[in-house]
């Protein structure tokens, strides 16, 4: 995601949303300002976590998402805010 989304409880905020939809993954801040999220789980699931990230927390200002998918690893056993 781009925008305003570091400083704004974007990742915690992100973990109690894939963790009340049982999504495993992770997400982080990149260098550049954007958030990045990797997230596992049933499609309809990770689909929902995909439109929260559009908006995101409340002081959040998202202005880019890119979205690739991927078939699932299962190397994840819970979602983590990496630091």
């Amino acid at each position: 995601m781009t925008g305003q989304v570091q400083g704004v409880n974007f990742r915690s905020s992100t973990k109690a949303e894939a963790d009340a939809l049982c999504l495993t993954g992770w997400v982080r801040n990149r260098p550049d300002g954007s958030v990045e999220v990797v997230i596992e789980g049933p499609k309809g699931a990770a689909q929902q976590l995909i439109d929260w990230c559009q908006h995101g927390p409340v002081l959040a200002r998202v202005e880019g998402l890119t979205i690739e998918w991927q078939a699932a690893s299962g190397e994840f056993s819970e979602f983590k805010i990496h630091r």
